[in-house]
């Protein structure tokens, strides 16, 4: 089928692109620089070790150092542990299995440590993410044959455009007291949809809510189990709490990324721990763990008594290890059969201990940041889609230019929205920014559908404070800079700084320390947050507040508000190039993270011949919440 032929083009672009960047960051690289890029712990210490399923040995590593750095480490990713000793030939491959602070787990594709593993400084690289790629190339294929797959065909068929979907208006509307009007018809639609439902949730929409609601009610319907996947294991996360609070039994497949005593109790490696079958489990795994300790007492080159007696020990473990084994899948098949969801990222819903299962209904959520090739992994186990998401918003990461030119960057979610109209429902009420702030975002990105509930409407920080504000740099030399691959401005950066300090001084007589409003500070550009975050340590007037400010770039915002929100553009140019400001998708994000005050600070002669920058400083205009940079004092 012509469809999934070009999805896999393109994915095999896409794949070669990102091998290309790994070899770049690690063919030459020291230890040190691969540590600086998060493909590496170096040094590692070995905490303990234990046999794994298939008799593989999972060795626990901490690394001792550098805990600041942040990494790619990651549960489900190939790594290797290797000794710095010898890195070429001291190396054993694996996959990671946990992975918790400054702590992971790595099953290695053997059953005994290395001697080397005992003689010199040990680390842990990360290796190329083959496993995604070949799920979803396994996927695509198998999408390409719809006729060995009767029960999903026509969902196939819906999706890639050959069929409408069909919905059966017989079935009674559930009536959730707490959902608006809009997002009970969305739960409505969901439940009576045959093949595809698709929630569109603009920023501060209620749209989790609103998929929590309808996940209950299609449980309640007719007892399925339901397999939630997104994007992020943050996503999934957050989908597996909330899924958990309204009493359904989750099973959270695969490691959640934050580390909640309420997430950990989800996963199956802590249901199989509460199981009643596992104490006869760990009794089995300890006698097998002896008799191994036992057979490595006899080393290789010993004589050939020994070394037989070396060969019944490892069989007798061997014999044990397949009882637990056994024992174990009894166990998961067990926790399996009593969830009534189970969530996981779009990969890991292919997990070993899933793998098999069928679903009535698949959700997923932040679709619109789904890479298409990843959805069919899950697509494939399923009757019926939900996608859930708002394709206005970021889109997913494609590190081949070529690739998202060519239809990578085109999500599932915004080829259903066009072609299945019926199928959408438009979340319009959203629950967090003053209606000034919510205007130009709505008229640009959701043909003006949004309105502002009651409680946030008219939400002000102070009575004369107005909610929004385009400051104009145009005039003032605010000249950008090329900095490696980045831009920056550093007077854009001083000026930022100085007009949220003066916002600062006239909030600090109304509120103390405690309820002082939250603020965030964005800039598109890495390069410029670094300068912000130099410049920022100097202020002892913000430095007060330090604990209610955060530096970052868009990206890094998703999902989230704070009360005050700047945004520096940074480019300032005679030719009036503006780079990816031209991803408009990046500023709906950045401009929506705002509840009650959003200023945005950039260069009008720059901005105005982009359409989009153009519309939003007449919109300011008319708003009166157009100022020059001129206007403050002192600057």
């Amino acid at each position: 089928m012509e469809y999934f032929k070009k999805l896999l083009d393109l994915l095999k672009i896409e794949r070669q692109e990102d091998l290309d960047s790994y070899l770049k960051l690690t063919a030459s690289a020291s230890v040190a620089d691969r540590r600086e890029n998060g493909l590496t712990w170096y040094p590692i210490a070995i905490r303990g070790s234990e046999t794994g399923r298939g008799d593989y040995l999972t060795v626990v590593v901490e690394r001792t150092t550098h805990h600041d750095i942040s990494h790619q480490l990651r549960f489900g990713a190939s790594a290797v542990l290797f000794s710095n000793h010898d890195p070429k030939n001291d190396r054993v491959e694996g996959t990671i299995s946990h992975q918790s602070g400054n702590k992971l787990k790595i099953t290695l594709l053997t059953e005994e440590l290395p001697d080397w593993a005992s003689d010199g400084k040990l680390g842990i690289d990360l290796l190329f993410d083959d496993n995604s790629y070949n799920e979803m190339q396994n996927a695509l294929k198998l999408a390409q044959k719809p006729k060995d797959r009767v029960a999903d065909s026509v969902l196939t068929e819906v999706l890639t455009g050959q069929k409408a979907p069909t919905f059966d208006a017989s079935l009674t509307a559930v009536a959730v007291p707490q959902l608006n009007p809009v997002q009970q018809k969305a739960v409505n639609k969901i439940l009576q949809a045959q093949e595809l439902a698709i929630v569109h949730g603009p920023p501060g929409t209620g749209k989790t809510t609103t998929l929590v609601q309808a996940i209950k009610a299609l449980i309640a319907n007719d007892g399925q189990k339901v397999l939630v996947v997104a994007p992020s294991n943050t996503a999934v996360d957050l989908l597996s709490e909330k899924l958990a609070e309204e009493g359904l039994n989750v099973l959270r497949v695969g490691n959640p990324a934050r580390v909640s005593e309420r997430l950990v109790s989800l996963t199956m490696d802590s249901k199989i721990a509460g199981h009643s079958a596992t104490k006869e489990l760990r009794s089995l795994k300890k006698q097998a763990n002896e008799y191994k300790n036992m057979a490595h007492k006899y080393k290789r080159n010993f004589g050939k008594a020994e070394q037989e007696q070396r060969k019944a020990l490892f069989n007798e473990a061997h014999k044990i290890m397949k009882e637990v084994n056994n024992a174990e899948q009894y166990i998961i098949d067990d926790v399996v059969a009593k969830a009534q969801v189970i969530t996981a990222t779009l990969i890991g819903a292919n997990h070993y201990t899933v793998r098999d299962i069928k679903y009535k209904t698949v959700v997923i959520d932040e679709a619109g940041q789904a890479l298409e090739p990843a959805c069919w992994v899950p697509i494939l186990k399923a009757e019926k889609l939900v996608l859930a998401g708002d394709h206005c918003q970021l889109p997913p990461t494609i590190k081949s230019t070529q690739a998202a030119k060519e239809g990578l960057s085109n999500t599932l979610m915004e080829k259903c929205t066009l072609m299945h109209s019926e199928a959408v429902v438009l979340l319009q009420e959203q629950y967090r920014m003053n209606t000034q702030i919510m205007g130009y975002p709505s008229l640009v990105f959701y043909n003006d559908q949004l309105t502002a509930h009651p409680n946030v409407a008219h939400g002000l920080l102070l009575t004369q404070e107005p909610p929004l504000e385009f400051v104009d740099t145009a005039g003032c030399g605010f000249e950008e800079k090329l900095e490696g691959t980045s831009t920056t401005n550093p007077e854009e950066a001083v000026f930022l700084l100085k007009h949220l300090a003066q916002l600062v001084a006239k909030l600090t007589d109304h509120y103390t320390a405690a309820n002082f409003p939250t603020i965030a500070i964005i800039s598109p550009y890495k390069q410029q947050i670094r300068i912000l975050n130099e410049l920022i340590t100097g202020s002892d007037q913000l430095m007060i507040y330090k604990d209610k400010i955060s530096i970052n770039t868009i990206d890094s915002f998703q999902g989230q508000e704070r009360d005050i929100v700047y945004i520096g553009l940074t480019r300032s140019n005679t030719d009036g190039a503006i780079g990816f400001l031209a991803d408009t998708r990046r500023m709906n994000v950045a401009m929506t993270r705002a509840r009650k005050k959003l200023v945005v600070v950039g260069d009008s002669a720059t901005l105005s011949r982009s359409e989009f920058y153009s519309g939003f400083i007449s919109y300011a205009e008319k708003q009166n919440a157009y100022i020059s940079a001129w206007e403050f004092v002192g600057f």
